[in-house]
């Protein structure tokens, strides 16, 4: 089951649209997060403002220096200690879409814990957007269920995996600095 789900996401991915999907938080929408079009559809579809962020998955640590050339040697650290799905926003990404940048040029990624969503983005090659399932303002779905019909027909595929399943706790979000001090911005 979760080969066929893996194989029809990555076509969806590699499509430049979008795919509702669990992680190891939430239900998220996701994208290519190389890709300023289908970032742009989840904005839309979010009815959010592009000068917003949204939070990234990769698949390992390997990954995550790909795009975030000097990781702090205290954030390596904390991940590699760390059971809980944690988000660290880093200073000056390279090579994402633009429209996933923040205007203070920072993002927001996570290394992703989720097995389904791990090999996805392992076999896709490219870091995915991971945003909440939902209307920006509008309450984050615990559940597959909660899930507004609005998203559920405005993206492109839906995973059939953990729909039954219920998840109360977003990830950690941590914020660093150039200098590797690490502040908590949501515990």
């Amino acid at each position: 089951m979760m080969d066929a789900e893996i194989k029809n996401s990555l076509k969806i991915l590699n499509q430049q649209k979008l795919l509702l999907y669990p992680t190891d938080t939430v239900w998220g929408i996701g994208c290519d997060a190389t890709s300023e079009e289908a970032v742009a559809k989840v904005f839309e579809i979010k009815q959010r403002s592009e000068s917003k962020s949204l939070v990234i998955l990769v698949d390992s640590f390997e990954m995550l220096q790909k795009y975030i050339p000097k990781v702090p040697k205290a954030v390596l650290e904390l991940l590699s200690k760390t059971k809980n799905p944690t988000t660290i926003i880093y200073d000056n990404p390279v090579g994402l879409a633009k429209n996933v940048v923040a205007a203070d040029d920072t993002v927001a990624i996570r290394i992703v814990q989720n097995e389904f969503c791990r090999e996805l983005i392992r076999m896709f090659g490219k870091p995915i957007v991971s945003t909440s399932a939902n209307i920006s303002g509008n309450p984050t779905p615990k559940s597959f269920d909660e899930i507004e019909k609005s998203i559920l027909d405005s993206v492109d595929y839906v995973v059939n995996l953990q729909r039954n399943e219920v998840n109360e706790k977003s990830s950690t979000i941590l914020k660093v600095n150039e200098k590797g001090k690490i502040t908590v911005l949501r515990n």
